[in-house]
């Protein structure tokens, strides 16, 4: 490939900009290079937003939030209740906290965390949600799963969209730390499944 002219890189410094509309919430984005799925929602969190059942009031937390598509429809689906973003990616919390301010979402907030590690240790959520990186160790996905135990309410629910080579891993482990687990749906590439906190 031939070395990009000046011009296209200064193209490729700004924010890549588009719009969306999640759950019949129409919403603007703006991303950059280098986070997850910069131009479009990608289409394993399109199949999870379709399949979660939320109430006006739940808490919500969204573990790897990128740009803030999920957890931003998680604020606008729960208006009276509170939604916390997390990234270990400082430019997605970045990001995600400006397109909350675009959108005119107060009740929704990003934070840098490793997984749940650096949230407060007495936050409990109704929804905790996350679209689960295919690149993340088995401890990783071990860690999600018992903090989230830990961070539901009783009842809460734990949404997860994997892709398919992951589902049978994540169908064993859920039913080993929640003891419950129900595929919701099982797509072509993405399988969405849910446990619930007793």
């Amino acid at each position: 490939m031939p070395a990009p002219e000046a011009a296209t890189l200064q193209r490729w410094r700004q924010d890549i900009q588009f719009q969306a509309t999640l759950c019949d919430q129409p919403l603007v984005f703006r991303t950059t290079w280098g986070i997850f799925s910069p131009e479009a929602i990608d289409d394993g969190t399109q199949l999870l937003l379709t399949l979660m059942d939320v109430r006006p009031t739940d808490d919500c937390l969204d573990i790897g939030c990128g740009y803030g598509p999920i957890g931003m429809t998680l604020a606008k689906l729960a208006p009276q209740g509170q939604t916390l973003m997390v990234d270990k990616d400082f430019m997605a919390v970045e990001y995600a906290n400006k397109n909350c301010q675009a959108n005119g979402i107060s009740n929704a907030r990003a934070m840098l965390s490793n997984g749940l590690q650096h949230i407060p240790a007495d936050a409990r959520f109704d929804i905790i949600v996350s679209n689960l990186p295919a690149k993340a160790s088995k401890e990783q996905h071990y860690l999600f799963l018992y903090d989230s135990l830990k961070h539901l309410k009783p009842g809460g629910r734990f949404y997860v969209v994997t892709i398919n080579g992951l589902r049978e891993f994540m169908a064993r482990t859920l039913k080993e730390v929640f003891g419950n687990y129900d595929k919701l749906k099982q797509g072509k590439v993405y399988t969405v499944a849910v446990a619930e906190k007793h």
